[in-house]
């Protein structure tokens, strides 16, 4: 369960150096590896998932209005205008079968990355004794939050190799009765970060039943859900049954407004979960300014300029298809906003990394950062390199260029 950077001997996986890696940050990684280049052209950044698209137009006179709330402590658990508009957006938005109760089934957080991490603190405390040492279940590359809340509540990181074979998605047929047995819970993204693969409905349902039946909670990260060019991705909370048991979902309005710096998302999903988990967020985590939930408000109310934002998206990858073809395996995905390129046969992912910094200027990074090696020593993420479509079309049509120019 160590992160390997490459294949060579001095990082091998189960090396103290490598153990040590595996803690770290990817993006710190990242830096060091391209510490001691200076970029080959002007830099175009793609490394971050950071969305560079406009902020929409009314945050500025919604913060206005509500600007004397910074004056007053927020409630933990948000405001109830708050509540009801993500309530009532979820309903919309995956056509559920009821609205969530404002009251009991929907928290404010700092961003889903906050969320995410006390989740797995709350879920290890929440859930009944397990069968075993316990674990928690997340996808393999994964969101560093994951493992980062895993290891603060004490349990074991099962990593779930998300590869083309599997449809970039985990496995659940590969699981066994001793692992569902001692499992506390499982992260699932979709769609998917860094591959934009969607979980079906019937996955979703699959993932239910094991919930149920071995009980353990379904944490579904769900902050890239309205990027997409072809159908809109579905929600865990469709195949949750009426009362939303064993499921609880994350939001954010990072991707969807392009609000990545105002921090505010929310959990929604089974009221039992949520209760213990608000008693957590309320003595250990900051709350959100009322002023910011006032404009989650106006965003969560507002479709036009999340079409916006596809439309741009969208854009972009249409130059990705006609730049690209079918070079490094690229497949347009189904969400999300990042390319998931094979260059294996281009030295690897780490040296592709440093190739196309110090010859092109485009800054991306290396698959195997963001993942870690299975049991058997292979990395999922290794060979390939993630390349976030965050920029403009102008400056993404270069960096696209550009890579195919350098690697080829």
């Amino acid at each position: 369960m160590v992160l390997s950077a490459s294949p060579s001997p001095a990082r091998a996986a189960g090396s103290p150096e490598a153990a040590g890696q595996s803690e770290r940050s990817p993006f710190a990684r990242l830096t060091e590896l391209l510490a001691p280049y200076q970029p080959g052209e002007k830099l175009i950044n793609l490394s971050l998932g950071e969305p560079q698209h406009p902020i929409p137009g009314f945050v500025g006179e919604v913060l206005a209005r509500h600007i004397a709330d910074f004056g007053r402590y927020p409630m933990a658990k948000g405001i109830a205008p708050f509540r009801e508009a993500a309530a009532n957006w979820l309903t919309r938005r995956f056509a559920l079968p009821r609205t969530p109760d404002p009251e009991t089934e929907v928290l404010v957080l700092n961003g889903s990355r906050e969320g995410l991490f006390l989740a797995a603190l709350a879920a290890a405390r929440y859930v009944a004794p397990r069968s075993g040492p316990p674990a928690i279940l997340m996808p393999n590359p994964f969101y560093p939050a994951y493992a980062a809340g895993t290891r603060a509540a004490g349990c074991e990181a099962v990593f779930l190799p998300t590869t083309r074979a599997n449809g970039f998605l985990p496995d659940l047929d590969s699981l066994d009765a001793a692992t569902l047995a001692r499992t506390v819970a499982i992260f699932i993204a979709s769609p998917a970060n860094p591959q934009g693969s969607v979980a079906s409905r019937d996955y979703y349902a699959k993932l239910k039943q094991l919930a149920d039946r071995y009980g353990f909670l379904i944490l579904s990260d769900e902050c890239y859900s309205e990027i997409y060019t072809r159908e809109a991705p579905g929600s865990a909370l469709q195949a949750a049954g009426d009362d939303f048991r064993n499921v609880a979902v994350f939001q954010s309005l990072s991707k969807r407004s392009n609000l990545p710096g105002m921090r505010v998302g929310f959990v929604a999903g089974d009221a039992n979960f949520l209760k213990a988990y608000h008693e957590l967020r309320n003595v250990a985590a900051p709350q959100v300014p009322v002023p910011l939930q006032h404009v989650a408000i106006a965003a969560y109310a507002d479709e036009t300029h999340v079409d916006e934002n596809r439309r741009l998206y969208r854009l972009k990858f249409d130059l990705a298809d006609q730049v690209l073809g079918s070079l490094y395996g690229y497949q347009r995905p189904a969400g999300g906003f990042c390319l998931w390129l094979d260059v294996s046969a281009h030295g690897g992912d780490e040296a592709a990394t440093v190739k196309l910094f110090r010859d092109g200027g485009v800054r991306v990074i290396p698959g195997s950062y963001l993942a870690r090696p299975q049991p058997d020593g292979s990395n999922p993420g290794a060979g390939y390199i993630r390349v976030a479509m965050v920029q403009d079309s102008e400056t993404t049509a270069e960096a696209l260029h550009r890579l195919v120019r350098i690697l080829e």
